[in-house]
């Protein structure tokens, strides 16, 4: 079990071959593991650095049940390797003595090149100074004793891997562990490797298989730039051209990019400001950060809780971190959120890439979640641009005045706007804007929907339909004048997010109206109250009723109503 991304090949043999096609198109397969699709697929999967947690679960389950053969197998990446959970897992399997087998997969890469001291030690251990001596001293005897016949090099081979052994066996991370510790052995050698598992069966209790691989192994372009070809989209196999969709006009930047460089500006203008991912350098773009500066930008391999408490840290020394997290991944590190960072009133930017709906990775990367969790936390700020200037002003306005834990989100994909490089603007926290008078029905907007509602307001406009629209920006602290102006001129109101129904802009806006003895009907469009699974995004925001189309027709029934 690893991630899941690299577990195609598995698909096609455990019986999704004729539907492969359909693999991240809406309604076809998932991309990752999950349970629901295949007996095979053992463990539902998206996040790293789970599987030897899980495995650990199923082979302890398997003693339990006195079910001495079975096998369990966690295949985990020397990226995934860095998070804390895996060292977690490794601790507890040490004492379990179950039969666990955990293959590590190493290739020195997560998306971006992986980092730390993890990555420096399994280097070390591939090209240990003590085993190369012992090594070369054992080929130099080969000279001498190959006149004792033809079996000479197989002898030596088979004494230069006991030595082998031995030497790395001294000071191994995963033998202290209490892990049996094999390898490293070539991962792309398929016989080797199979005589090789065959063979760890018969050896009980927990084990580790070290294996070098080359990410995009078998495919020239992918092994020459492994960044760029973990994700490339529709591509041909034999020129490596990646197909872009052709379009003449300017094209809006992905708001991704518009943080990359925002970022740069900003830190040219004010030296505390740093910035930190969690091995997503690339998928968040403060790679252009960290070329630019690389001294204060931080990339902590797959390690979501240190991130924050490390953003943290550098906080109380006067640094203002700027913690890019995808929405769904700053779920692991929820706890040092509120502990670390919000009970402390640092002031910890964190922007939320991927916030709403991610499109084709499906429910374990849908950002639905993190307007509630983030909105019921003290101390915390919760905003979220309706574009990229918004975007821009907000991180702006984010590094003033000390104003403690601000969280930005932000979608995946593109923006809406060609010329984004306005000058920087400061908004003061907690206002929103009315964008539209109108009559009747008030729309209440926050982020990127907003967009859908100003072209549902303009097709409207071609019916006399003429809805007043607003725009939050802030779902905390809310802009109490806009909404006592709201709930004083409208009774029929809609609220538009890209996150959960359940404890959202919407839920915040009806609290307001309650606590100040309002009374209005309110429509809340958002993420419903289950996982949504993967598409492209318009097709997913028209399953959830928050596209452009569905709020012109939520307008019309409330009309008429």
């Amino acid at each position: 079990m690893g991630c899941g991304h690299q577990g195609y090949g598995h698909k096609i043999l455990t019986g999704r071959r004729d539907v492969f096609h359909t693999n991240r198109i809406y309604k076809g397969i998932s991309s990752l593991r999950k349970r629901s699709e295949s007996v095979y697929a053992t463990f539902g999967v998206g996040h790293s650095s789970t599987s030897i947690s899980a495995a650990l679960g199923m082979s302890v389950a398997s003693r339990l049940k006195d079910d001495k053969n079975r096998q369990h197998i966690a295949v985990i990446g020397d990226g995934a390797m860095t998070a804390g959970m895996a060292f977690e897992a490794l601790n507890h399997g040490g004492v379990e003595n179950s039969n666990l087998l955990v293959v590590l997969n190493d290739n020195c890469m997560s998306i971006d090149p992986n980092v730390g001291a993890l990555k420096e030690y399994l280097t070390d251990i591939t090209t240990s100074p003590t085993y190369n001596k012992v090594k070369d001293e054992i080929w130099k005897a080969l000279g001498v004793i190959s006149k004792f016949g033809p079996n000479a090099q197989a002898i030596a081979q088979k004494i230069e891997n006991a030595m082998k052994s031995a030497v790395l066996r001294q000071s191994n991370l995963f033998e202290s562990l209490r892990f049996r510790y094999f390898g490293p052995i070539d991962g792309h050698d398929v016989n080797h490797l199979t005589k090789v598992l065959e063979d760890l069966k018969n050896i009980p209790g927990p084990k580790i298989l070290h294996c070098l691989t080359v990410k995009g192994k078998g495919f020239k372009l992918a092994e020459q730039d492994q960044t760029k070809w973990h994700a490339p989209g529709l591509f041909d196999k034999i020129t490596g051209e990646i197909f872009k969709p052709q379009n003449n006009t300017p094209q809006p930047p992905k708001y991704q990019d518009v943080f990359g460089h925002t970022m740069v500006e900003l830190a040219e203008k004010n030296s505390k400001i740093v910035g930190v991912t969690p091995a997503m350098p690339s998928g968040c773009s403060l790679n252009i950060m960290m070329k630019a500066m690389p001294d204060r930008a931080f990339d902590v391999g797959i390690a979501e809780q240190h991130a924050v408490t490390f953003s943290a840290g550098m906080a109380t020394q006067g640094l203002i971190p700027f913690c890019n997290i995808y929405s769904s991944f700053m779920q692991r590190a929820y706890d040092q959120v509120v502990h670390d960072v919000a009970l402390q009133k640092l002031n910890v930017v964190f922007c939320l890439d991927r916030g709403g709906l991610a499109g084709a990775d499906g429910p374990t990367h849908h950002g639905a979640f993190d307007i509630a969790y983030m909105r019921c936390i003290p101390n915390m700020i919760v905003s979220a641009p309706m574009n990229e200037e918004e975007l821009r002003n907000l991180m702006y306005t984010a590094q003033h005045d000390n104003l403690g834990p601000f969280c930005i989100r932000y979608p995946r994909g593109n923006g809406v706007l060609t010329e984004w490089r306005t000058p920087f603007k400061a908004i003061p926290v907690g206002t929103g804007r009315k964008l539209r008078g109108g009559e009747q029905v008030a729309i209440l907007t926050f982020g990127h929907p907003g967009n859908f509602a100003v072209a549902a307001c303009d097709e409207l406009a071609k019916e006399n339909i003429y809805p007043a629209h607003y725009d939050l920006r802030f779902v905390k602290p809310l802009d109490q004048m806009l909404l006592h102006e709201v709930f004083a001129n409208f009774k029929k109101i809609i609220t538009v997010e890209d996150g959960c129904l359940q404890g959202g802009m919407g839920s915040a806006v009806a609290e307001f109206m309650i606590d100040n003895g309002y009374a209005a009907e309110i429509v809340r469009l958002g993420i419903p109250d289950q996982f949504i699974e993967h598409g492209e995004q318009s097709e997913l925001y028209a399953e959830c009723h928050l596209d452009t189309q569905s709020i012109m027709k939520t307008v019309r029934q409330l009309i008429a109503a």
